[in-house]
């Protein structure tokens, strides 16, 4: 009898929750798919007719069982879980690259993937310590945009630098005296953000530009994935990116 454990960092498998992100699964990281599981509670139809053709054509085998979603979901609207193994990302040496440093929430790095995944900036770089961007968590706020991101984690900002170096630098802080307006990013840049408590420490205050989003004096700071999907778009108008909207 199989027995279903919650997920664990350290285990080599995630899980996608829902029939969403599990189809976004199978559309851009099939090859990591090992099984589909589905719920009794799953209708039949045309969307679970999809998923069978799609399981049969990858070869991945479906299980009907409930026991999992007892574990691993507290949604009572899931109906379909993807369990997938884990991939390694890469970062291109040019283009723009999100920087993470210290991130301690899951729902805000997947709403950030999502953002960067919209405005064509779908290259991460997470400072440790920071989420593990497989929970299960992550990847549901990412809406399925974890699968066609690339991150890589580092284990400080220098080792991050040490191999991107030849870029401009733009960590984002309150007491920086560069407004977000007055930049003009050029084809390799780094957006720089920090925890969600904390910001970035003082000393990014003297890595290439430091830039502020200038808002009224009613509020202290905006959120990380607010002021990061400004950033973004902002950046995305000045170095003339493309995307489908």
């Amino acid at each position: 009898m199989a027995v279903y454990k919650r997920y664990r960092k350290d285990d080599n498998i995630s899980y996608s929750l829902g029939i969403t992100l599990t189809f976004e699964l199978l559309k851009y990281k099939a090859e990591y798919v090992q099984r589909i599981y589905v719920h009794s509670g799953m209708k039949q139809g045309d969307t679970l007719d999809r998923l069978k053709n799609l399981c049969r054509n990858a070869g991945i085998e479906m299980i009907y069982t409930d026991k999992i979603f007892h574990v691993l979901s507290q949604k009572e609207n899931c109906y379909i879980i993807g369990e997938f193994r884990k991939f390694e990302g890469n970062l291109a040496k040019d283009g723009a690259h999100i920087v993470l440093v210290n991130p301690s929430n899951a729902g805000n790095m997947g709403t950030i993937m999502r953002s960067a995944l919209g405005f064509g900036m779908n290259q991460m770089a997470v400072i440790r310590p920071g989420v593990d961007a497989f929970d299960p968590k992550v990847v549901r706020a990412s809406m399925g945009a974890i699968f066609s991101t690339d991150f890589v984690y580092f284990d400080s900002f220098a080792e991050y630098a040490g191999q991107f170096d030849n870029r401009e630098f733009y960590p984002f802080m309150l007491d920086a005296e560069v407004s977000l307006h007055d930049i003009h990013p050029g084809k390799n840049f780094s957006l720089i953000f920090g925890n969600e408590a904390s910001g970035l420490p003082a000393e990014f205050s003297e890595i290439g530009t430091s830039i502020i989003i200038p808002h009224s004096n009613r509020i202290d700071s905006l959120n990380l994935p607010i002021a990061a999907s400004i950033a973004m778009y902002e950046a995305s108008k000045r170095c003339r990116f493309f995307y489908s909207v």
